[in-house]
């Protein structure tokens, strides 16, 4: 059972936003927490720098957040929406390797197009103090209908599925650490690894007697 205790009215909003003005209001104020997070950092990331940063009052971002933990739950909240719409967009694909090599492409941009901030938020992400309250976005599901398409005859496309997340995940977060900018290099070192890992499992699978189970 989960108990929160206090912790919800410092890391969630106070309100939803009602009516067109008041979320574009939201959305202003969550868009200035990203920009002050990459141009200030950690250090410079508090309510009254984003205030500014959104031409808010003060008052007005407490109306919407108690704090700075709930705003940064909710720019990691947007952030991995929009992530999971642009890489749901690999479904559309003519063929499974195309639907795999767009997978490989968002991850690649959603950590390196804006890369301060996806550094930075994979700091707070782990956070103590917000573990538990960023709703998680599943993507295995995507993965492993991605999967399926690549590898129509894999035994355990469900375990592909979560290798290929770590393979891509890993490989993204360390170029992001790096301080990498080029995202042309990076996607291709991923779809090198992804797809010489899937390669490899294919033809093991495809040359192993079948076990009665897993």
């Amino acid at each position: 059972m989960t108990h929160h205790s206090s912790r919800p009215s410092i890391t969630r909003p106070r309100k939803t936003p009602s009516q067109a003005r008041a979320e574009e209001t939201v959305e202003s104020i969550v868009e200035a927490a990203a920009q002050v997070l990459e141009a200030e950092g950690l250090e410079g990331f508090n309510t009254n720098a984003i205030a500014r940063r959104a031409g808010v009052s003060i008052g007005s971002l407490y109306q919407y957040f108690p704090g700075k933990d709930a705003l940064t739950v909710a720019l990691i909240q947007r952030e991995t929406r929009r992530f999971y719409h642009d890489a749901a967009a690999a479904l559309t694909q003519r063929s499974g390797k195309a639907a795999l090599e767009y997978l490989i492409g968002a991850s690649v941009r959603q950590q390196l197009q804006r890369p301060m901030l996806a550094k930075l938020l994979d700091v707070q992400e782990s956070s103590p103090a917000l573990r538990g309250e960023v709703e998680k976005v599943e993507f295995d599901a995507l993965v492993v209908a991605i999967v399926k398409r690549v590898a129509p005859r894999l035994e355990h496309p469900e375990v592909a599925a979560a290798d290929l997340l770590a393979i891509v995940q890993g490989l993204t977060d360390a170029a992001g650490q790096r301080g990498e900018r080029d995202l042309e290099s990076l996607e291709h070192r991923v779809r090198a690894a992804a797809f010489g890992y899937l390669s490899r499992i294919a033809k093991r699978d495809k040359h192993s007697p079948r076990a009665g189970g897993m």
